[in-house]
């Protein structure tokens, strides 16, 4: 989130499109991102280009978002976003976190299985397309969701905070193979979660 966004890139997924199946199939991960992600990056670059944006880090333009245009906030919400979801999935999921995080979840939540009832309900519940979030916000573990490609670093944002895990419930994520059936998806998403890196960026949220 420091990088220039003139500077950003748009990066291959860290595994193979099939590598998350049977719980996300491959054709979906393959179309969400050579297509949808690969979009919201194109447009992105083409909106920032020539105008004060371009060097302004990513940080910096998520924190005044309200000022430029909707279609900046869109897409680079897109961009952002979708590079922390492809992060934090594997085929190798340790099903639950460890460490500090799995302390945090359990002071805040109760336990891990409160923790995942409410976030199940922040993705079933958001009205049309949009995003569940996990957040660190002034040091303390939040759940919320956002519409759209909104991120909770935006000023805009319905929440507040720094993201360490999120899970996108616009129907181009599961409609393949859940078609209308988002509980389903996001029962799935659990078995591709990986804990360590959400670990990783709840460490670095509270240092």
């Amino acid at each position: 989130m420091n990088t220039k966004v003139k500077n950003a890139k748009f990066e291959d997924l860290p595994y193979a499109y099939d590598a998350l199946e049977p719980h996300i199939d491959a054709r979906t991960m393959e179309i969400h991102h050579t297509k949808h992600h690969k979009a919201y990056y194109d447009k992105m670059m083409a909106a920032i280009e020539g105008t004060e944006m371009a060097d302004l880090t990513m940080n910096d333009l998520f924190k005044n978002i309200s000022k430029f245009p909707t279609g900046v906030r869109n897409n680079a919400g897109g961009y952002v976003n979708h590079n922390l979801f492809w992060r934090i999935m594997t085929g190798k999921s340790s099903g639950k976190p460890s460490g500090k995080l799995a302390e945090a979840i359990d002071k805040k939540f109760g336990s891990f299985g409160k923790f995942q009832e409410e976030f199940n309900n922040a993705a079933a519940t958001r009205f049309g397309s949009g995003w569940a979030w996990l957040v660190v916000n002034n040091g303390d573990l939040e759940i919320c969701s956002t519409p759209n490609q909104d991120n909770p670093l935006m000023d805009a944002s319905e929440c507040s905070g720094i993201p360490i895990l999120g899970l996108d419930v616009w129907e181009h994520a599961y409609y393949l193979k859940y078609q209308n059936k988002r509980p389903d998806y996001i029962k799935a998403f659990w078995n591709v979660i990986d804990w360590e890196n959400v670990e990783n960026n709840f460490n670095e949220a509270t240092n």
